[in-house]
């Protein structure tokens, strides 16, 4: 997947500058930034929601796991999961219902669901949907600590039965040492970093040590530990 000279403006702002960058194929590529570097924008032009100038090749089909879970009020768990899914395919839900931790909870609707058994579904959508590479949007910003974890231990199992293209969007340091094979960091519509994060599947979410050696150097004089959405 490739951008070439990729901008958007809104008036005479920037909120994307002439972004060349070539995403590989079947690896965890986190976007870093601070609130409005363009992590989201760049997004929104790889699924096809945002016109922009510039060239993009290669994107394909994508699904789209959003900061919100996003779904649809009326229908069950199992019916979330069946309206993105041809007929015959139903089949695969019942496996990923269990994966992502959801078995006797099919019948339930939203309402009747957590905030984590919500982002569940969406994970488990967004997974189950037919596509060419996977958009995440900060799908861990509003969680506390120990679903935090929970979750992005969810999705690296779930990317390694799979290994697919995955454009993840966070402004956590933390988060992209986690999950991501390579990270590339924008501020203010360009790219000011691109650094692999060569460490082996599991990692330790609890190892600060490990993140702080690994992207001290590279990452955090750029970005501040802690920060706001996009």
């Amino acid at each position: 997947m490739k951008l070439s000279g990729v901008t958007k403006r809104y008036g005479e702002k920037f909120a994307l500058q002439n972004i060349d960058l070539e995403i590989e194929e079947g690896k965890i590529t986190a976007v870093l930034g601070e609130s409005g570097a363009g992590k989201t924008t760049l997004l929104n032009i790889l699924a096809g929601l945002t016109p922009f100038e510039g060239k993009t090749e290669g994107v394909g089909k994508v699904s789209y796991l959003f900061q919100e879970s996003a779904l649809l009020p009326n229908l069950t768990v199992e019916g979330n999961l069946k309206f993105v899914l041809p007929k015959e395919k139903w089949g695969e839900i019942a496996d990923m219902v269990c994966r992502v931790g959801l078995k006797g909870r099919e019948k339930s609707r939203p309402k009747e669901l957590s905030g984590g058994e919500k982002q569940r579904v969406a994970i488990a959508r967004a997974f189950l949907y037919p596509h060419d590479v996977l958009l995440m949007d900060e799908p861990f910003s509003s969680l506390d600590l120990s679903l935090k974890k929970t979750l992005i231990e969810l999705i690296v199992e779930l990317w390694q039965g799979s290994q697919e293209t995955v454009v993840f969007v966070t402004h956590d340091v933390h988060e992209a040492a986690l999950l991501a094979r390579r990270a590339v960091v924008l501020r203010a519509g360009t790219i000011v970093g691109d650094y692999p994060v060569p460490e082996r599947f599991p990692r330790n979410f609890f190892d600060h040590s490990f993140v702080e050696s690994l992207l001290t150097r590279t990452l955090m004089d750029q970005l501040p530990r802690e920060g706001g959405g996009t």
